[in-house]
This record gives structure tokens, C-alpha cells and sequence, in this order.
């Protein structure tokens, strides 16, 4: 069966600062473990997609502290520590420093959100005038 961990993860994503995430696909699936050291609404990250709002289906489970999204109706869905969450697509996430959760996405939806996200997360970290590892 296959198996990640932090250790083992073929992608590690970092804005200092602000983020601190480790993903790897297994099964069809990509594995997201992420780590955020602020609060943070992140609907600047989606900015050119539909809507302006992540496309993609997310499963996961919240370790520690809060996460959330904003849906397209404007309200809010919170999760704290202990909550397993399905979230549709339609949304835009919200971090809260001190969160750590593990979510699950399928791997194509995963692989074009990503390619909208980077270069607005690029932009952002030029913006604020932040180092990015080199990976």
C-alpha cells in the first residue's frame, strides 16, 4: 500500500512566514500536509480561475488549530482541530496561524489548481518582497 509522510513527500512548498506545505500523490490522489503561521484569507491565490474561487474537490482532516473557506454565497465554513471536512469546489481557503491539516485532492484537479496558483503566488511573495527556496 502505498504511504507519505512529511519525509517522504516529493514536493516541499514554502513561503516564509506564511506557509509551510508538503504534498505527494499516491493513487490518483495528491496529499497535502500543510502548516500556516498566520491567518490569512487566500482568494488573491485564485485570482484568473472561475469565479476567482478553487475549482477543485478537497477531503481532509484538521491536526491542529483552524482552517476554513469562504463559499460563493460569501459565508463561512470553520473547521477547528478534530474535524474531518469535504469541501466542493466553489471556495476560496482561509488560514489561521497555528493550523496544521492533512487534505486530499484528486491529483488532475490538484495539478490545475496549481497551475493557476503559481503565478499569483509568485506575484505575492515578489510583492512582499519575499526569499523563496530554491526547491
Amino acid at each position: 500500500m502505498p504511504k507519505v509522510s512529511r519525509a517522504t513527500a516529493s514536493s516541499h512548498q514554502v513561503l516564509p512566514g506564511y506557509v509551510d506545505a508538503y504534498e505527494h500523490e499516491v493513487a490518483g490522489w495528491t496529499v497535502s500536509m500543510e502548516n500556516n503561521f498566520i491567518d490569512m484569507d487566500q482568494a488573491l491565490f485564485f485570482k484568473g480561475a472561475p469565479n476567482d474561487q478553487c475549482q477543485a474537490h478537497h477531503v481532509g482532516y484538521v491536526l491542529k488549530g483552524r482552517f476554513g473557506v469562504r463559499l460563493a454565497d460569501g459565508s463561512e465554513e470553520i473547521f477547528e482541530a478534530g474535524d474531518a471536512f469535504v469541501i466542493e469546489p466553489g471556495h476560496t481557503p482561509l488560514s489561521f496561524a497555528g493550523s496544521e491539516y492533512l487534505a486530499f485532492t484528486p491529483t488532475e484537479e490538484a495539478k490545475r489548481q496549481t497551475e493557476l496558483m503559481m503565478p499569483n503566488i509568485m506575484k505575492f511573495a515578489q510583492e512582499q518582497g519575499l526569499q523563496l527556496p530554491v526547491q
